[in-house]
């Protein structure tokens, strides 16, 4: 072996001395939604750090919740959404960021620190925000459609998509009928579970791993999906457009956490300061773009990437306009009326 090439591999040696001694942890459990993190991110990671990924996947924030309920243990980092993190936190089911650990942090739109359902960022700080609204394939869509109470029609009988997600489809049927998304009033959640069987004819599918799947192939004209898979679907086929109807959006912000006992937290603390850097968040925005709260990624964008600049700022998908958002509604954590919801939930899609 010649001088250079020993020199070389003694480098890399050094290298991953180096980050091995950094971490006591050799790897880090994320669970987290189903195509939610790109490859290359964790593969960056691993090859910075010298540790592993093991990535496992939920559909919803009921089935995180759920499980962390009955006492599952060995994960690591989580992302659960804003309403999520309330019950966690109330539950005791977060451990406190460590955050001088996270100096990427800084990076963050000051819009998304501190928000309502983690004063202080004590237990969370943002990975992705975005939309619930309504995508629309406008080849096979030649009626306006301008409300939620549009996909009630006739018309549309077994043509629509739905998340998965009783919060946001019962919540966007609350809004049809004037009430709050968020009411604990057991009979407007009556009348609201009364109006979703009546849309249940309509309703092809649930799905939250990829709505998307269904418009794309054609075999659904329109439906209730997240900003990002409606912009994925976008980008695939222009005609599918993406509206936030009369009565408001959805609205959620997504969040890194570390679940009470995790048994990498070292690693922990550093995936999610490495998943703030801005050029791991364009990664993010690049394979799944939802809205990134990742300010300093935005304006790196700006000038490494103008054309997926210009397609993020273009489509109201990923850059809703500001009435849109003042429009939009967030869910909350709704206590005790949560078995109500679930109980509506089971009630009606016992009947797919």
């Amino acid at each position: 072996m010649n001088k250079t090439k020993t020199l070389a591999l003694l480098v890399l040696l050094g290298m991953l001395f180096s980050a091995c001694a950094r971490f006591k942890s050799t790897e880090v459990n994320l669970y987290a939604w189903s195509e939610y993190i790109p490859q290359a991110l964790l593969d960056g990671f691993a090859k910075e750090t010298g540790i592993k990924v093991n990535y496992d996947t939920y559909s919803s924030n009921e089935e995180l919740l759920a499980k962390l309920q009955a006492g599952a243990s060995g994960y690591d980092v989580i992302i659960p959404s804003d309403y999520t993190v309330a019950i966690m936190i109330n539950q005791k089911l977060l451990d406190e960021l460590v955050i001088t650990k996270i100096p990427n942090f800084a990076n963050i739109d000051e819009n998304f620190k501190n928000r309502e359902f983690d004063p202080g960022n004590k237990y969370s700080v943002p990975y992705q925000w975005g939309t619930t609204g309504l995508a629309i394939n406008r080849t096979l869509v030649t009626q306006p459609i301008t409300k939620w109470a549009d996909l009630w029609a006739s018309d549309y009988n077994g043509k629509l998509v739905m998340l998965d997600d009783e919060r946001e489809v019962i919540g966007m049927v609350l809004n049809v009928l004037g009430y709050d998304r968020n009411t604990t009033n057991e009979a407007e959640l009556e009348e609201a579970k009364v109006k979703l069987l009546e849309l249940m004819p309509n309703i092809r599918v649930f799905d939250s791993d990829s709505p998307k799947t269904a418009l794309l192939t054609g075999d659904v004209w329109m439906g209730l999906v997240w900003n990002g898979e409606a912009a994925i679907a976008h980008a695939e086929n222009s005609s599918i457009d993406y509206i936030c109807p009369e009565e408001g959006c959805g609205f959620w912000v997504d969040n890194l956490a570390i679940p009470k006992g995790a048994p990498h937290k070292d690693a922990a603390l550093a995936l999610i300061n490495y998943i703030l850097k801005p050029e791991v968040s364009i990664l993010i925005t690049k394979e799944f773009p939802y809205s990134n709260p990742n300010k300093a990624a935005l304006e790196l964008m700006k000038t490494q990437d103008a054309e997926l600049y210009d397609s993020y700022m273009s489509f109201t998908a990923t850059n809703p306009s500001q009435a849109d958002i003042g429009n939009a509604k967030s869910i909350v954590d709704v206590g005790e009326a949560t078995t109500i919801y679930d109980r509506i939930w089971t009630e009606v899609k016992g009947g797919e």
